[in-house]
């Protein structure tokens, strides 16, 4: 492929690419997309740009200034993807002051200055904003007040955001999976209580987040549930 021809296609920024649903995010849109695949663990993102052939950025959500100056040096953006996120099981009794700041950080605040950084891209493209929030984003989870309420912000950030961009035609999309077999889940559930085939695999996520890529572009697809094929807990 040539220089030229690789520079025309679309660029797709990729939040929590060394995770579960954002490396599969990263995969399914390298086949059509210049992706940059973002993540903590250098090790997990050099696997995925080997195999991807994405541009790795090995960067934190909360170093704003860092992203900031990236993102101005891009040419083009056309899809921004929020996939990362942190998700501790904390209720409003075992959880201090710093795990409310942290969790906020990673998962609303990162996601709402990186778009801010990035809206003059978005806007030049007409791109689409992803925003990967949970079926805590609607309904309480007992016991943990600090990840439902996060991703409860996070839904607010992005029906606002959809309003505020309607003039300039950026899509906006919330897409909520249950429980999804990632490392984030595994950590909360005991291993002798953990069976995969009952989740929802991360791959099924990356196919939800083309649909909402691949939509016409007379339509926006704004908030979409990812449910388990059976019900483990109905939120």
């Amino acid at each position: 492929m040539s220089d030229q021809h690789a520079n025309a296609r679309p660029v797709a920024l990729v939040t929590g690419a060394s995770g579960g649903m954002g490396r599969e995010i990263v995969r399914d849109l390298a086949r059509t997309h210049r992706v940059i695949a973002v993540g903590r663990n250098a090790e997990r993102l050099d696997a995925v740009v080997a195999e991807t052939g994405a541009t790795g950025w090995q960067l934190d959500v909360t170093d704003h200034e860092e992203f900031s100056r990236r993102i101005a040096e891009l040419d083009r953006l056309d899809v921004l993807v929020h996939a990362a996120a942190i998700g501790d099981h904390l209720s409003v009794e075992s959880a201090d002051d710093a795990a409310w700041q942290h969790h906020f950080e990673v998962n609303v605040t990162g996601p709402a200055l990186i778009t801010r950084a990035a809206l003059p891209l978005l806007r030049a493209a007409t791109a689409t904003v992803v925003f990967i929030g949970s079926g805590a984003g609607t309904r309480a989870v007992p016991g943990s007040a600090v990840y439902t309420a996060t991703k409860h912000a996070l839904r607010g950030v992005a029906d606002v955001l959809r309003i505020d961009e309607e003039p300039h035609r950026v899509r906006v999309v919330t897409i909520a999976p249950g429980q999804t077999d990632t490392d984030m889940l595994r950590a909360g559930i005991a291993a002798d209580d953990y069976t995969p085939e009952r989740y929802i695999r991360p791959e099924s996520v990356a196919r939800t987040v083309r649909f909402v890529v691949d939509a016409p572009a007379d339509v926006q697809l704004t908030d979409i549930a990812v449910r388990p094929r059976q019900e483990i807990a109905r939120l």
